[in-house]
């Protein structure tokens, strides 16, 4: 039967804590990536309006209809304005996701070098060990050996 070592205990649960913190990267990262293509729409919806603007106002137009464009206009640039929060926002917990990992795969790091010392420590203890015996057997022989003879 193997006894669970309290720190092996620790090391899945870090590894755990570890996996989670980058599943919740990613989540985020998939998240900025979609806020960065809803603000580079909004950009491009900003630059046609602002195009057909121009070219409306070239050929005539009314003024309700350019107030009503110059409104719309508005608008968008309120989105944008909105919509670059939003990406600055997942940007500062992406930031705090990435500390956060890698503070996880840090402490993974410690525990896993600490149970590496402790292994070699083991080894050294139970090649110790098993040379005594390995002694302690070869002694045995050669007083036996030599009570014979």
């Amino acid at each position: 039967m193997h006894k669970s070592n309290p720190l092996d205990t620790l090391i899945e649960l870090t590894l755990n804590q570890a996996e989670q913190a980058e599943r919740k990267l990613r989540l985020l990262t998939a998240e900025r990536r979609n806020a960065q293509e809803q603000l580079s729409t909004l950009h491009v919806y900003r630059q046609d309006y602002a195009e057909r603007l121009m070219k409306s106002t070239e050929s005539g137009m009314s003024a309700s209809n350019y107030h009503n464009f110059r409104q719309f206009i508005a608008t968008l640039d309120e989105a944008i304005s909105q919509q670059n929060r939003v990406v600055a926002h997942i940007d500062l917990k992406i930031e705090a996701g990435k500390k956060h990992w890698y503070a996880e795969k840090r402490r993974l790091s410690s525990f896993e070098t600490l149970q590496a010392r402790k292994k070699q420590q083991q080894r050294v203890v139970d090649n110790r060990n098993e040379q005594r015996a390995n002694d302690e057997i070869s002694a045995n022989i050669f007083r036996r050996t030599g009570n014979l003879h």
